[in-house]
């Protein structure tokens, strides 16, 4: 697993997620958790959804192309 988010996306996964903790909570609802997916792909620097469509947004080498 490459690392695949950058600082400014992590910034704002987190913010997201705490936003989605805090309704989840405001409204004494289960759906609060699925703020757990942009919290955890933060935390770890990487995003499943990413590396399928080839997305990178952190600064770093380039992966060699395979021709």
């Amino acid at each position: 697993m490459h690392k695949n988010i950058g600082s400014i996306d992590k910034t704002l996964r987190i913010v997201i997620a705490l936003a989605i903790f805090g309704a989840g909570v405001y409204y004494q609802s289960w759906w609060g958790l699925v703020g757990l997916v942009p919290l955890l792909t933060a935390l770890i620097s990487w995003c499943p959804l990413y590396s399928l469509l080839g997305i990178k947004t952190c600064a770093g080498t380039q992966e060699p192309d395979s021709r």
